[in-house]
């Protein structure tokens, strides 16, 4: 017969190979511990002291960090002045009660702490906060 199959053309699978599914299981959980250590903490600065502790910030909360350098950072993104008040000027608009904290250095002039808060004053921003160490005795 022409069109007869051969026995030994087909081949059994009594078990199924899960090395392929245990090397994609690896690799995503590798990913998954990379992207969870890789987050951003932030800027660091050497706070000033306070007596009381101040409140978390919510997530929507913008951080204006000055760092001891005098860099100035929105969340973790160097700015300028001018592009901090664009920045502000949008998250603003699309949040009238926009709540922003200012993190600075207790070493940089106090010029450029002012500097920031005539701009967010300018903007017409309310919930302000300054963030401070707590002393601890």
């Amino acid at each position: 017969m022409s069109g007869s199959v051969d026995d030994g053309d087909k081949d059994v699978y009594d078990d199924i190979n899960i090395t392929p599914m245990l090397d994609l299981a690896y690799v995503l959980m590798v990913i998954f511990i990379i992207m969870c250590t890789a987050t951003v903490q932030g800027i660091k600065v050497n706070l000033p002291k306070a007596s009381q502790a101040p409140a978390l910030a919510k997530p929507q909360t913008k951080a204006i960090t000055i760092t001891a350098d005098g860099t100035i950072f929105l969340d973790t993104f160097p700015v300028t002045m001018p592009q901090l008040e664009s920045l502000l000027r949008q998250y603003k608009g699309a949040n009238p009660n926009l709540p922003v904290i200012i993190k600075a250095d207790s070493g940089i002039a106090y010029q450029k702490v002012v500097d920031v808060l005539d701009l967010v004053g300018r903007l017409d921003i309310t919930q302000l906060g300054l963030v401070t160490q707590r002393i601890v005795k």
